[in-house]
């Protein structure tokens, strides 16, 4: 069994150094107030028996709050108050350094939290260390300065979650739309450098990933490029194509028709087509930005997007070749063939695409070989988007978050060049537990902890405010959200509607379980779960009318932070079955990932809860290796298209560096209790010898996660 220490080391756990505090502290009572030896050793069987009952990793703290209360049982309240005593003054001591200890741990590689942190990033790397100690200061300097008490402390608590604190320090905003069209078509900046409008397409595909790296690296969260504003390229490409081998014919005295010519340049359009979608691949994996990994990018591939003609076939071509690319994917260090985490796909399901008949349906086919090799592309449809979003269909910034229609000065709608300021999410199954099935109660709470978010979305609006365009140029002087002016403010930006502020929410089916006895799937506890949703969406309509910031509801992706939830639910309420029993809750409004559903009742179920939550959300099957039963992908894709806005599958592609074993890498229980990833084929638990791809969050995630997060990838069921 083991413990996490408060650096985030993990160590064995040691009962012996229970006994030996609570006789420490017996010493410095009166014998009458002592225990005898016999009653600290129950306790410390019992703490034991405890910890290991909970099934998880506890930490120092959770352990001695369990002692504090098994002194407490047996009534030796003047001991209880002097460990108590013992433990505050170790406490303030330890305040004054914790933050160094975090570092060192850090930087010795055996922080066992931060190593499960980012399922996508290496903490053993100098420039993620760098990162994370950048994070740890920004976390302590947020904490003690930057942020009122009461959320700091609800923060902790897990009652709400403050995301990102550990950029928090700096003037960044979360995630955006990039309006590569602008910045192509006018020229950017780079790096103080003058780029033009490019004159290739591949040229154009290289301006396109230096941006991504800037951008990733002046901000914290995703950002999404469509291929519809990379698509011109192509044409550009084959017009100096036709003149190249227009010239080399008649150097060569070779008589060549109009027809032949151009047959010649369409094959070098296609090696260029080729050249700049390896070009994305390759630089968006490869490249390392400020933060330590690569950049968090999604590309949208939309055929509407584009007029009927030849710019719509050149954007067809392109997005041919990058789907063709990712089926492929790309090599591993022992040169294998893998499936990388970077860039994500989203592939628009239109009617110009979806059956048998259509235009682009081998497009689509194309797509569907795709997902179910490598987990993407995702997929949009366009009619339901269209109906949730006054009639537009465009992408998520990132994995899921979705902007609200905003209409330019020309009343045209307005998409790419906007952004999130930020997320707080509000932990649903908190809330029904401090209500102990009060439904009055219940209610009476939800709207203090919705006050709490709003004062805490309040503070990551005001870090925002007054924030010079200087400070990131790429992003407010030079096209990738904005034209502004040196030294101006990007005030303008935060407010009618330009740009989005996120109410997150977590656990929505445990919270009604608790209050209904029932999963929200059950007919009976449906309405109770949506009028929650809705609940959520009036706060944010009240605080959008009162400050004219576009507040809008958003389906938290829960990475750590569902353990961490978790975790201060068992400590707050006990274990509570079917609510606060696993070591993980349940993302946004999704099923519980251990109920059986079939893939379309889910996605038809769930489909209601997506339209109340407009600031965005995405919703997923778990499905086997489908390689050879690609019709089942394409009817989802067909169901997707007429019932659910935005929708993914869930494949497993797996590697073994030890033995060459391809397909589902088992999760399993060491001898300590603690849940490890064992090749099915040679027994192989190295993580280091391993490649595992699972999605955990809308994006897929290539590390290796925390215990909770790995008890919920163990425990889902297939849906299909």
């Amino acid at each position: 069994m083991k413990i996490m220490k408060r650096s985030g080391i993990e160590a064995d756990f040691d009962v012996t150094k229970i006994s030996a505090a609570i006789k420490k502290a017996n010493c410095e009572v009166a014998a009458v107030d002592q225990l005898s030896e016999e009653q600290i050793e129950e306790i410390s069987t019992n703490v034991e028996k405890m910890c290991s009952d909970i099934g998880r990793t506890l930490g120092v703290e959770e352990i001695q709050d369990l002692v504090e209360d098994q002194i407490m049982n047996k009534r030796a309240f003047v001991l209880a108050r002097k460990y108590i005593t013992y433990r505050y003054t170790r406490a303030l001591i330890r305040k004054s350094n914790s933050t160094d200890k975090q570092i060192l741990s850090l930087l010795e590689c055996n922080n066992e939290e931060a190593k499960q942190e980012n399922s996508n990033k290496n903490p053993t790397v100098n420039s993620v260390q760098r990162d994370y100690m950048a994070g740890e200061v920004s976390k302590d300097i947020t904490k003690r300065f930057l942020l009122p008490e009461d959320i700091v402390a609800a923060h902790e608590q897990g009652i709400i979650h403050f995301h990102d604190s550990d950029y928090f320090a700096q003037h960044m905003h979360n995630c955006c739309l990039v309006n590569l069209e602008d910045m192509l078509q006018n020229g950017t900046v780079i790096s103080e450098t003058m780029i033009e409008r490019p004159k290739s397409f591949s040229t154009a595909c290289n301006i396109a990933t230096q941006s991504i790296a800037q951008i990733a690296s002046s901000q914290y969260g995703g950002q999404s490029i469509s291929l519809a504003h990379l698509a011109p390229f192509v044409d550009v490409s084959r017009q100096k194509f036709r003149l190249q081998v227009r010239d080399e014919f008649e150097k060569a005295n070779i008589a060549a028709s109009e027809e032949q010519i151009n047959d010649v340049a369409e094959q070098r359009v296609r090696d260029e087509i080729k050249r700049g979608v390896q070009m994305i691949q390759y630089q968006v994996i490869t490249l390392m930005t400020t933060n330590g990994q690569a950049p968090f990018v999604t590309v949208f591939m939309y055929l509407d997007e584009v007029p009927e003609g030849r710019l719509r076939d050149d954007l067809a071509l392109v997005t041919e070749e990058i789907l063709r690319q990712r089926i492929q994917g790309v090599k591993n260090e022992k040169g294998v063939y893998i499936t990388p985490a970077f860039p994500k796909l989203i592939y628009v399901l239109e009617e110009d695409n979806i059956t048998e008949d259509s235009k682009y349906w081998e497009l689509t086919k194309l797509a569907a070989k795709c997902t179910a090799k490598r987990m993407v592309p995702d997929y949009i449809s366009e009619k339901i988007m269209r109906k949730l979003k006054d009639g537009n269909c465009y992408p998520c910034m990132g994995c899921r978050s979705f902007l609200t229609v905003y209409h330019d000065e020309n009343d045209k709608p307005k998409f790419y060049g906007r952004f999130n300021q930020g997320v707080v999410t509000i932990n649903l199954v908190d809330v029904a537990c401090s209500s102990g099935k009060d439904m009055d109660k219940f209610w009476q709470i939800f709207d203090e902890r919705l006050d709490l978010c709003y004062r805490a979305l309040m503070c990551r609006h005001k870090r925002l405010l007054d924030t010079p365009s200087d400070v990131a140029p790429i992003l407010w002087q030079y096209g990738a959200l904005a034209r502004l002016k040196k030294g101006e403010t990007i005030n303008k930006l935060l407010y009618n509607g330009y740009s989005t502020i996120s109410l997150g929410y977590a656990g929505l089916c445990e919270c009604t379980r608790y209050m209904t006895g029932h999963s929200h799937t059950d007919p009976e506890s449906t309405p109770f779960a949506l009028q929650v949703m809705q609940h959520m969406n009036d706060a944010c309509a009240k605080w959008r009318e009162e400050t004219n910031i576009d507040f809008s509801l958003y389906g938290t992706p829960l990475e750590s932070t569902t353990y961490k939830f978790a975790k201060c639910l068992q400590k707050r309420f006990g274990i509570i079955e079917g609510v606060t029993d696993r070591g993980y809750i349940t993302n946004s409004y999704h099923v519980h990932v251990t109920e059986k559903i079939n893939a379309f009742d889910k996605l038809k179920f769930e489909a209601q809860f997506q339209e109340l939550s407009p600031g965005g959300a995405i919703s997923y099957v778990e499905v086997p290796n489908m390689e050879n039963n690609i019709e089942a992908v394409l009817n989802v894709m067909k169901y997707i298209y007429d019932n659910i806005m935005y929708a993914e599958l869930n494949t497993k592609s797996d590697y073994c560096q030890c033995c060459g074993y391809t397909g589902q890498i088992q999760i399993v229980t060491d001898e300590h209790g603690k849940l490890i990833w064992e090749c099915p084929n040679c027994g192989n638990t190295d993580q280091n010898k391993m490649n595992v791809a699972r999605r955990t969050c809308g994006y897929i995630g290539t590390q290796f996660w925390n215990q909770g997060r790995t008890q919920e990838i163990k425990e889902r069921v297939l849906h299909l």
